[in-house]
């Protein structure tokens, strides 16, 4: 299960600043972030090489997708890949609500899902999500300021959501005004493995297995092998639209720092 904690449109130098936690089995294999091509459209971000799509990625003319799972019991059979609706938003043209309200027609023949939608030079950014099961898609518009995406709907209360939203906050206020030091706040905020009081959790799965996903940065073993934090990214976009794509991620057991940095194409 993934995190992220971000501020939108609510800093003096970052319109959006963006950490995300990444949470797979360890040996699924996943390729680092890079710019790689999808039918013309340049893209960067990781990338899941079991089925082809991402959890985190942004494009060249500042479009910025970011996608969680939802915790549930039941998954649906034969589902289409979540990850596919990141690319599906970088490739398209739509505004990010046109693209969500597009999602209605076939957003239940996905397993559950927290979907980020943002398009930086237009400074807008909507929120949508399938879930809970039997009901209308969930579409809204972030708002200025600071929110956190688990496994629930966004700025919901669980307690790793409550604990990070603290954090960032804390850190946010550390710097001011200043420009952020992404990779100690990496560090700081992200490598938490503090877990929650059992009596707060949601009881939607197994207590014990809710428990192990309870910390921000998540580290367990299973019948399938290590799972957790694999990948966690640090996404800055600057007034002057320069990006920055940090990410720390696991690869045979050894953890890689990668950074790429560049400009928002100014669109004619």
């Amino acid at each position: 299960m993934c995190i992220a904690a971000f501020i939108w449109q609510a800093h003096p130098l970052y319109p959006l600043l963006l950490l995300q936690n990444r949470d797979e089995y360890h040996n699924r294999p996943t390729k680092p972030v890079a710019w790689w091509d999808v039918d013309g459209c340049e893209i960067l971000g990781g990338r899941d090489e079991v089925a082809g799509g991402t959890w985190l990625a942004c494009s060249r003319q500042g479009r910025v997708a970011c996608l969680t799972n939802v915790l549930e019991l039941h998954h649906l059979p034969n589902a289409k890949t979540r990850g596919d609706l990141p690319i599906l938003f970088l490739k398209s043209t739509k505004s990010p609500m046109e693209f969500a309200q597009q999602l209605i027609t076939d957003a239940h023949q996905y397993k559950g899902f927290n979907l980020i939608l943002a398009d930086i030079p237009s400074k807008s950014m909507v929120y949508a999500s399938n879930r809970p099961k039997g009901e209308d898609i969930n579409i809204q518009q972030v708002s200025p300021g600071l929110h956190v995406l688990s496994n629930a709907n966004l700025d919901s209360p669980c307690p790793k959501a409550l604990r990070l939203r603290k954090s960032f906050k804390q850190m946010l206020n550390k710097y001011g005004n200043n420009e952020v030091m992404v990779k100690e706040m990496v560090e700081k905020l992200m490598e938490d493995k503090v877990k929650a009081d059992k009596s707060k959790l949601p009881g939607i799965c197994a207590l014990e297995w809710e428990f192990e996903l309870s910390s921000i940065f998540v580290e367990t073993d299973t019948p399938l092998g290590l799972c957790g934090t694999r990948s966690t990214i640090a996404l800055t976009i600057s007034a002057g639209e320069e990006v920055g794509f940090y990410e720390k991620y696991l690869e045979k057991g050894v953890w890689f720092e990668k950074t790429i940095n560049y400009n928002i194409q100014k669109q004619i």
